[in-house]
């Protein structure tokens, strides 16, 4: 069998094992309530939002409802790869795979493909039903290049925080470390970059929190490529004329192909280095 089949042979595997594995089970209600439950809240033709604004879209509708992806769908996929090789190297297994005639970069990439699908399959079935959710509650479909932003940049959130979860996960001795080292960038990420907004704000002698601000909105829009979740906000943000937070479309795809070659280059030097 070629490297090729052989990746796609254990990334199956992983996914068949995680797709009807205890944690999934769990985790559908949550993603039940994180994705589809945003898309019917703010698609209700009555909802007014903080600031008096009102959707007025089906993207828009989706941007906002992408909250849900943000908080519900990336802990997700943490908590399904955080264990990715932590869980073989307390079994004893680790030695065993990492003694297999395939290259160990080859494995790190059947590692990422076979989480990352585990979490889309459900996930991207969820946004389906949120399309069809905001088409019978607004009247409209989004049109061919808003959906295909909207499920490539859900799509490559994903695939950031399961390297995350799996980078964690070659760190650590133990699956605890390796759960809490996830949860930790996660949270990070998630709850304290507004924090770390702000003080870089108030550094800069920038009024914090000023949305009419135009120093406030290219500040926090500059720091967001330095975050996933901002990065995540700017590819959706793309698809919405009437948001411009003076970052360029080319800054924005470059700062998503850095956060997705750099981790996934880091994981690979990683496991040819791990040691089990």
């Amino acid at each position: 069998m070629s490297d090729f089949g052989r990746i796609r042979s254990i990334a199956a595997r992983i996914r068949r094992e995680r797709l009807f594995g205890i944690r999934m089970n769990i985790m559908l209600p949550i993603l039940l309530l994180f994705l589809p439950g945003m898309a019917w809240g703010f698609s209700d033709p009555n909802i007014i939002l903080p600031g008096g604004h009102q959707p007025s879209t089906a993207m828009e509708v989706l941007f906002y409802a992408s909250l849900g992806v943000v908080f519900g769908a990336t802990m997700c996929a943490v908590l399904l790869s955080f264990d990715g090789v932590s869980r073989d190297r307390a079994s004893g297994m680790l030695e065993v795979r990492l003694a297999q005639p395939m290259p160990r970069r080859h494995q790190a990439t059947a590692l990422v493909l076979g989480y990352l699908q585990s979490i889309l399959i459900p996930v991207y079935g969820l946004m389906v039903l949120c399309l069809v959710i905001v088409r019978i509650r607004m009247g409209e479909w989004t049109n061919l290049q808003e959906t295909l932003v909207y499920f490539v940049s859900t799509g490559l959130i994903l695939l950031w925080y399961t390297l995350f979860a799996l980078l964690a996960s070659t760190t650590a001795k133990e699956q605890g470390t390796a759960v809490a080292f996830g949860v930790g960038v996660w949270f990070f990420f998630t709850f304290l970059w507004a924090l770390v907004t702000t003080m870089v704000a108030y550094a800069s002698g920038v009024a914090v929190g000023e949305a009419n601000d135009p120093a406030w909105v290219a500040l926090e829009g500059a720091l967001d490529l330095l975050s996933p979740n901002g990065v995540y906000h700017h590819l959706l943000e793309t698809q919405l004329p009437t948001v411009d937070r003076g970052v360029p479309i080319w800054q924005t795809w470059a700062a998503a192909i850095a956060w997705t070659v750099l981790p996934w280059w880091a994981l690979q030097r990683r496991m040819e280095a791990l040691v089990p």
